[in-house]
């Protein structure tokens, strides 16, 4: 179970950068998201998957990219998360809280939709973080901001 109390405001300004890099479907592509009608980040003027944004941003601050799994079923509220960071989202409650629940769908007769599988990244591998200030590492293995 990812959990969140690592990420910064940096950490989801970096998902945002690697999100403009990438591009959408390669971003959500790269870690395994679908995209989420439940909340869209909006940050100068740009919209973001919200989900996609906050599991990259684990990744900046643990290591780790929390995976689409370990944000949905009300365990962690992304949308709160994003929101205590000071970023604006779009399409989702105030509080996800208020949101009344819906009863679970009953099967269909049609064979079960199968997880798309997740595209290894180039880069995926966990990133040296700096054990003072939490920032990756660049490739010295010397903190630009603490040496």
């Amino acid at each position: 179970m990812a959990t969140f109390s690592a990420v910064t405001r940096q950490h989801i300004l970096k998902a945002l950068a690697e999100y403009d890099d990438r591009g959408k479907d390669a971003f959500l592509g790269v870690y395994g998201f679908q995209a989420s009608p439940a909340g869209t980040l909006v940050h100068e003027d740009k919209v973001y998957d919200a989900k996609a944004v906050l599991g990259v941003a684990h990744r900046y601050a643990t290591g780790r990219v929390a995976m689409a799994e370990e944000l949905e079923g009300g365990k962690v509220d992304p949308v709160a998360i994003l929101r205590k960071h000071g970023f604006e989202v779009a399409g989702a409650p105030k509080s996800s809280a208020a949101t009344p629940k819906r009863a679970p769908r009953t099967p269909r007769a049609a064979a079960p939709k199968a997880a798309p599988a997740r595209r290894p990244a180039p880069e995926d591998r966990p990133l040296a973080i700096c054990p003072t200030c939490f920032t990756a590492l660049p490739a010295t293995g010397v903190c630009d901001e603490c040496a």
